[in-house]
C-alpha cells in the first residue's frame, strides 16, 4: 500500500525530544518529503509496526499522527504549488 504520514508534534514539555523521535522512526519506513511530511510504499505489517514504534513517543494529550493510505500509488495526483521538490517524484 502507499501512504503519507503527517505529524504535529507540540512543543510543551520534552517536544523536541519527541519530534527527533517520531522523525527518526518515521523515516525508517518512509521517505521524508517536507518537514513533518512522509510518504512511501510500505507492507500493511510494517505500517502496524510503525505505528507501534510510534506510540512510544506520541503523547494522546499533545500529538497527532495522521496516514493517508491508498492501494497503489497510481490511485493518487499530486501537484507542486510553489517550488517543486525531487524528493517527491514518485507521484505523477
Amino acid at each position: 500500500m502507499y501512504v503519507i504520514l503527517v505529524y504535529d508534534i507540540s512543543t510543551e514539555g520534552n517536544g523536541a525530544k519527541v519530534l527527533r523521535h517520531v522523525f527518526k522512526t518515521s523515516k525508517k519506513y518512509l521517505t521524508n518529503v517536507q518537514k513533518s511530511v512522509f510518504e512511501g510504499e510500505i507492507t500493511p505489517a510494517l505500517l502496524e509496526q510503525l505505528r507501534l514504534e510510534l506510540n512510544q513517543f506520541i503523547r494522546s494529550d499533545l500529538d497527532s499522527v495522521v496516514v493517508f493510505s491508498s492501494r497503489q500509488e497510481k490511485w493518487l495526483e499530486k501537484s507542486f504549488w510553489g517550488m517543486e521538490d525531487d524528493k517527491t517524484s514518485n507521484f505523477f
